[in-house]
C-alpha cells in the first residue's frame, strides 16, 4: 500500500518535508517514529490518532518505532500549551511508561521481523549525558535565532499576528525541549537507522529540528523526513476527545469500555465521516457505502455503529464491546439488567438519579411507599401519585412492569442490592440498599 495516498484519502496527512514518498517508496522497511509524552498512566484517544499513523506505517511494510519519552517527559513539550506544566519524578514517570507500552503492544505487531515494531525509552540515553557534553555537541549547532522561529516558541511568547505577550513567558526548560527531541531523532537514525518522524501538525516544529541536527552532523549524504497529520477537532472547532468528565482514557480503568463506546456513538453526524477514517481500518469502498446508507437513513447512526464497534474491539476486546453493546441497548429496553456486572450497570446508569434505602425500611415498603415515601419523593412525590402511574401501566422495576393492584415488592434484587426503577418511558432512577 502507499502510505501517504492511504493517509491522503483518511484525511490523516498534513504536511510532509519534500521527497518522503520517493524515500517511503525506494527503501522497505522505513524505520520511523513517533513520540509519546508519558504524563499519565494512560494514553487518551487524542493519541489514537497518531498510533494509527504508526499502523498504518506497519501495513505499508516498514518499520514502527514508538519512543517513550522517559526524558523528555521530565520537561514538558510547550507545543499547544499556554502555561508550563508541572514535573513528574521518575518513579512516577516509569510506572506511566510501563502502562503506555502495553497499549501500543495492542496496536503494533512485535514479532521478530524486518518492519517488527520497536518501543524505545529516551530516558536510556538522556540519563548519562551530562549537561556540559549536551551543550558542546548539540547545543551549539543550532542558533538561538533558528529556535526562537519555531511557532510553539512564538506562540508562548506572544510574538506572532494575533497573540497576546503572556506574562509568564517560556521558561529555559521548554525552550529546550526542541533541542532534546531533535537529539531523539539524530539518536535514533544513528542507532536504528530511523529516517522518518512523524506526529500532529503541531509537531512540525520540533520534528525539522531534529532532520536540522541530522544534517548537520549526519553523513555528508544523510537524509530525514518529516510527516504530520491534522490534529483532530470537532466541526465547531472544539478539542476532540474531551468529555464533561475529562479525557476518554484507552485504559479501561480510567474510561470504561461502556463509556468508550458511548462516547464514539454519540459523534455528531458532521464528525463521524472523518472520524471512521482515521480510527478504523476499515476500507474506502466500505466506509463510502456505509456514509451513503446513513445518508438516508441518519437516525439509525450506522456510522456511528460501525465506528465505536470497530474502535472498542481494538482498543478493548470483542468481549468488552459486547458487554458495552448490551449495556447500551439496556436503556432502551432490548438488554437484561442482569447480565450487568456492578460496573457496567452503574456506569449505564451513571446519568440517573441514584438513591439509598436500608435494608430494614426495604422489608418494611411495598411498591407504592418504596416508590414515595422511602425514597424521600424523588420518584413520586406521593403515593397517590405513584398509584395513578401504575394504573396506566407507566410504572416498572428492574423492566417487570408493576401490575395496578400490585403492592407485595417482590422483584429479584440487581447483585442482590440494586433495583432500577422505571417512571414513563425515559425517567429512570437506580435504588441501592445501604
Amino acid at each position: 500500500m502507499d502510505l501517504l495516498e492511504e493517509l491522503r484519502w483518511r484525511g490523516m496527512l498534513h504536511d510532509a518535508m519534500p521527497g518522503t514518498a520517493e524515500h517511503l517508496a525506494a527503501q522497505q522497511p522505513v524505520s520511523g517514529y513517533i513520540g509519546f509524552d508519558p504524563t499519565g498512566v494512560s494514553l487518551h484517544i487524542g493519541s489514537l490518532a497518531t498510533i494509527m499513523l504508526l499502523v498504518h506505517l506497519q501495513r505499508a511494510g516498514h518499520r514502527p518505532v514508538a519512543l517513550v519519552g522517559g526524558a523528555t517527559g521530565m520537561i514538558g513539550d510547550p507545543s499547544g500549551k499556554s502555561a508550563e506544566r508541572n514535573l513528574l519524578d521518575e518513579d512516577t514517570l516509569r510506572r506511566n511508561q510501563a502502562g503506555i507500552k502495553a497499549q501500543l503492544e495492542k496496536f503494533l505487531d512485535f514479532t521478530p521481523g524486518p518492519n517488527a515494531a520497536v518501543v524505545v525509552n529516551n530516558y536510556d540515553w538522556f540519563k548519562d549525558f551530562g549537561f556540559l557534553d549536551f551543550l558542546r555537541e548539540v547545543g551549539k549547532h543550532l542558533t538561538v535565532n533558528y529556535m526562537m522561529a519555531k511557532d510553539s516558541v512564538k506562540r508562548r511568547l506572544g510574538t506572532t499576528e494575533g497573540d497576546e505577550q503572556r506574562a509568564d513567558g517560556l521558561s529555559f526548560t521548554e525552550f529546550s525541549y526542541q533541542l532534546l527531541q531533535g537529539y531523539d531523532f539524530l539518536h535514533l537514525f544513528r542507532t536504528l537507522n530511523c529516517t522518518l518522524q512523524m506526529g500532529g501538525s503541531d509537531q512540525w516544529g520540533n520534528i525539522t529540528t531534529g532532520t536540522e541536527l541530522i544534517r548537520r552532523l549526519g553523513p555528508a549524504d544523510a537524509k530525514a523526513y518529516a510527516l504530520t497529520t491534522p490534529l483532530i477537532t470537532k466541526a465547531d472547532g472544539s478539542k476532540f476527545g474531551k468529555t464533561e468528565g475529562g479525557n476518554v482514557w484507552l485504559d479501561p480503568a480510567m474510561t470504561s469500555p461502556y463509556q468508550f463506546y458511548q462516547f464514539f456513538l454519540n459523534a455528531a453526524d458532521e464528525d463521524a465521516p472523518r472520524l471512521i477514517r482515521v480510527f478504523t481500518l476499515l476500507p474506502q469502498a466500505e466506509i463510502e457505502a456505509l456514509e451513503a446508507e446513513h445518508t438516508q437513513a441518519p437516525h439509525l447512526r450506522l456510522l456511528q455503529k460501525a465506528l465505536a464497534k470497530d474502535v472498542t474491539i481494538r482498543v478493548h476486546s470483542e468481549a468488552a464491546y459486547e458487554t458495552a453493546l448490551a449495556a447500551s441497548q439496556v436503556l432502551f429496553g432490548g438488554g437484561e439488567l442482569s447480565s450487568l456486572d456492578e460496573a457496567t450497570l452503574l456506569d449505564v446508569f451513571a446519568g440517573v438519579p441514584q438513591l439509598e434505602v436500608s435494608h430494614a425500611l426495604l422489608s418494611e415498603a411495598n411498591v407504592v411507599t418504596l416508590l414515595s415515601e422511602a425514597t424521600n419523593g424523588v420518584i413520586f412525590p406521593s403515593k397517590g401519585e405513584a398509584r395513578k402511574m401504575m394504573q396506566s401501566g407507566g410504572v416498572s422495576l428492574n423492566r417487570q412492569k408493576v401490575a395496578p393492584e400490585q403492592l407485595a415488592l417482590d422483584v429479584p434484587l440487581l447483585l442482590d442490592k440494586y433495583l432500577v426503577a422505571q417512571k414513563g418511558k425515559k425517567n429512570y432512577f437506580l435504588i441501592k440498599l445501604a
